[in-house]
């Protein structure tokens, strides 16, 4: 097929099954190198476009990214897993969703609806960093309510002494993750959860609330911090927002996506009342270290 590969390689903890009923682990080029691979060389591009060097090694980096498998959707309208759609065994991990930003409710709806097939058919059970990987993703599917239903499951007290692998999960009195015996992927990745419910960055574009859960339905936060070098705040009444701050720690472009019900909005810049263009419900706006932009928005 002409792609490049990496090989050998797997598909982290999951496996296929060849026709004659074998259940294999290594392969070439598995979707999740591949999303890898493709986020580390359009990072490594993109950084050295801003330095002003290495021009010819970035051709040759987008040249093999043209060549490597694109992420690609299957007969079954979920995401395939390797470069042909073998029967998985145990599924679990879906990177171009989260931490990548590959998949996206904004850019790439298709992919994305394809990666809820693709979770829906894994099921919510699992335990420690898996549980925390799976918060993650439903976040930023914008399923704020399946998010918080697996929030509380990582939650859910334990007090089982057991190594038990398959039916432990949860946490322990002492709040550390119960992945049996332990394990702090479930602590940071549900921390991280939370963080991607409240305000997301990773379009470039900085959403704020886009994973509500109805059960919170009034609330705040602060000091939480976005792509771009931007620290953000934000409340909101009834799940709507209803105010937001954002400090530039450095300077740069920042674009806001506003809710629907914006109309009534109010702008300072440094305590001091803006106008700021609003197109398609994207505020963007040209910030100095330091400045402090607030918006109130009247409902």
């Amino acid at each position: 097929n002409n792609y490049l590969v990496t090989a050998p390689t797997t598909s982290p903890e999951n496996a296929f099954r060849m026709p004659n009923g074998k259940v294999i682990h290594i392969c070439a080029g598995s979707t999740m190198d591949n999303q890898i691979v493709r986020e580390l060389f359009t990072n490594t591009i993109a950084a050295a476009n801003i330095l002003g060097v290495d021009s010819a090694f970035c051709r040759e980096l987008a040249d093999k990214r043209s060549r490597l498998m694109p992420t690609t959707i299957g007969k079954d309208g979920r995401i395939m897993e390797w470069l042909e759609q073998y029967e998985e065994v145990e599924p679990h991990h879906l990177y171009g969703l989260y931490p990548g930003n590959e998949i996206s409710m904004e850019h790439t709806p298709e992919l994305a609806e394809a990666a809820r097939k693709t979770l829906e058919a894994r099921g919510d059970k699992s335990t420690g960093w898996s549980m925390a990987w799976k918060i993650n993703f439903w976040a930023r599917l914008h399923d704020g309510d399946h998010a918080y239903q697996l929030l509380a499951d990582l939650l859910r007290p334990c007090v089982e002494k057991g190594t038990n692998m398959v039916n432990g999960g949860g946490t322990y009195p002492n709040l550390f993750c119960a992945h049996p015996p332990f394990q702090i992927d479930g602590n940071f990745g549900g921390c991280a959860g939370i963080a991607e419910m409240l305000v997301q960055s990773q379009t470039g574009n900085i959403e704020l609330l886009p994973a509500l859960p109805s059960a919170w339905k009034t609330g705040s936060f602060k000091g939480l911090k976005v792509q771009g070098g931007g620290e953000v705040s934000a409340k909101w009444t009834e799940g709507q927002l209803t105010e937001a701050g954002l400090k530039a720690t450095v300077s740069g472009t920042f674009r806001i996506k506003l809710p629907a019900q914006s109309a009534n909005l109010s702008i300072k810049m440094n305590q001091n009342p803006a106008s700021l263009p609003v197109i398609g419900g994207m505020l963007t706006v040209d910030m100095k270290a330091g400045d402090v932009l607030q918006l109130t928005i009247d409902r």
